[in-house]
């Protein structure tokens, strides 16, 4: 019972540090030269280049409503 119970314990406080990680990370989507996150979307090719996450037409699944 007492090792049931350590592992729970566990398993909430990794739960807890994914939280703050995924919180605090700025960008969520990276990929080679392209970065995303909640408010922008950004391009580092030649230049580095931002715009607003709702005004290309790219939404994350997450803020769709806010895009519409």
């Amino acid at each position: 019972m007492l090792l049931l119970l350590l592992g729970i314990i566990v398993l909430h406080v990794t739960v807890l540090v994914l939280l703050f990680v995924s919180t605090i990370v700025s960008q969520w989507l990276v990929n080679g030269e392209h970065a995303a996150d909640l408010w922008q979307n950004c391009t580092t090719g030649a230049s580095f280049h931002c715009l607003a996450s709702s005004s290309n037409g790219e939404c994350l699944p997450g803020m769709q409503a806010v895009c519409l």
